[in-house]
């Protein structure tokens, strides 16, 4: 892990010189619940330092941070200071929480104020307004989380050093649950491991139908929530002493499955259709693309709560379509005398992004030329007007999602291939086959069932000439 790799190398540093005592300042970024604050936590403890945890959630006064002044009543210490009074010590570790949802106000603006707190050059001067005299911080190592890179200030951004946690796999929740959530919900409620037995199956069909989250926070509470049932159950049956769940009890108890697998359209007439691989802050996820094609006026429809760069995509693609009409067969003036429409199901979802710039064209050339697309290959990768395929990210994520449900190819972006030795070291897709693809040709000529640049439409010129050749009679 990259943030156990950076405090062995200060660590290493430390040792090594005898002289180095600026501690790194560490931005972990990630979804809710993949253990950001245990994580802080637990470097506190194995550095031997005291722990501050300093909540930075919906602070939108400057004060809050450098304290208020003695001539305001009830005036006290910022927050940093505060901190460091309970830590009773000048080298502890604080947790600066949830950064990205600093606000601002006329009261002016924290992130400024923290800009001198997180600069190793300045931090050993800091001056708080209540105490009106310098305080050195340069032996803290602050250590900030935060959910979304994009949502914290730039020059706050530039001090830090930014080290992303990834959402959880399934496998790994599996083995988190086991090894932490269990042991410690047992502990909890009184239970030993005998009177309470979940199969590892039944575990994989609660965190597949009835969690939905990047993290395991959910999947701990399903598990207290069972561990109640089943001391509800030894309570009115004294003969009962031990309880195994069955998927019986897990329909009882926790109702309906709440999280379904999209179905993807496995018939031979996918005419129109072509399936994407997307990222959430959940995890990974597959996206089906639908299209269709009716007379009109070369208008171009999207639907499904498409976010602004999600549509350029769309109209790149249609672009590259264009100047590649004669290839695939297509009539000149196809885009002037038909409408294109773009749908992407789940509307009430918001999505965005370039990704799905290649599944689009794939769709898009699918639904012109009547050529059915393959259901066992999904995609992935933006697209450019020369039919150039560009890197995306989350691709560790969406190789899962393609894995789970039942992909067998996955076209993925050249230059995406730097990542993969790294996601192949982590989790198992040796039944998934990747391609790497550099342009739409290469694309194209997996993506479907049938060669996509035979031509299935004759020219104009060609079908002018037809319609000359029939009228004449035949001379006598």
């Amino acid at each position: 892990m990259k943030v156990k790799e950076r405090i062995i190398e200060f660590l290493a540093a430390k040792k090594y010189s005898k002289t180095v005592e600026r501690s790194p300042i560490i931005c972990l970024v990630g979804p809710p619940g993949v253990g950001k604050t245990s994580l802080v936590q637990s470097i506190a403890k194995s550095l031997g330092r005291e722990y501050v945890r300093i909540s930075l959630g919906g602070i939108r006064d400057e004060a809050e941070i450098r304290g208020h002044r003695r001539t305001y009543i009830g005036a006290l210490p910022g927050k940093i200071v505060q901190g460091m009074r309970k830590a009773k010590t000048v080298n502890p570790v604080i947790l600066l929480d949830e950064i990205d949802k600093i606000t601002r106000d006329l009261h002016g603006d924290p992130a400024a104020a923290l800009l001198e707190v997180l600069d190793p050059e300045q931090n050993k001067s800091f001056s708080d307004h209540f105490l009106e005299v310098e305080y050195d911080l340069s032996k803290v190592m602050f250590i900030a989380t935060a959910n979304m890179i994009e949502s914290i200030p730039y020059p706050l951004f530039d001090r830090m050093e930014i080290i992303t946690l990834p959402g959880y796999t399934e496998d790994e929740k599996v083995n988190i649950a086991y090894n932490f959530l269990l042991p410690k919900n047992l502990k909890e409620y009184g239970l030993t491991e005998n009177q309470f037995i979940l199969t590892k199956e039944l575990m994989h069909e609660i965190i597949a139908h009835y969690t939905k989250e990047a993290g395991v926070r959910q999947l701990e509470r399903i598990i207290a929530k069972l561990m109640r049932k089943v001391i509800q159950t030894l309570l009115n049956d004294k003969k009962t002493t031990s309880v195994t769940i069955t998927i019986t009890h897990i329909r009882e108890w926790l109702g309906h499955q709440r999280y379904k697998k999209t179905v993807l359209e496995q018939s031979n007439r996918r005419i129109g259709l072509a399936t994407g691989l997307a990222w959430t802050e959940f995890g990974g996820d597959i996206l089906e693309i639908e299209t269709t094609v009716i007379n009109g006026k070369g208008g171009l429809t999207l639907t499904g709560q498409l976010g602004e760069v999600m549509q350029e995509s769309a109209h790149a693609a249609l672009s590259y379509i264009r100047s590649r009409a004669s290839e695939l067969g297509l009539p000149a003036s196809f885009y002037s005398s038909k409408d294109l429409h773009i749908h992407i199901p789940e509307g009430a979802t918001p999505k965005d992004g370039p990704s799905a710039g290649i599944t689009m064209s794939v769709a898009l050339i699918s639904a012109l030329t009547k050529n059915p697309t393959r259901a066992d290959v999904a995609m992935t990768g933006e697209v450019t007007l020369r039919g150039r395929v560009l890197p995306i990210g989350g691709l560790k994520e969406k190789l899962l999602a393609a894995q789970q449900h039942g992909i067998k190819t996955v076209l993925v972006p050249t230059e995406n291939k730097d990542e993969m030795d790294e996601i192949l070291k982590e989790v198992n897709l040796n039944n998934l086959e990747l391609i790497f693809v550099e342009t739409m040709d290469e694309v194209l000529a997996k993506a479907f069932v049938n060669d996509p640049f035979k031509k299935t439409h004759k020219p104009e010129a060609e079908k002018k000439a037809t319609k000359r050749f029939l009228k004449k009679k035949p001379k006598k």
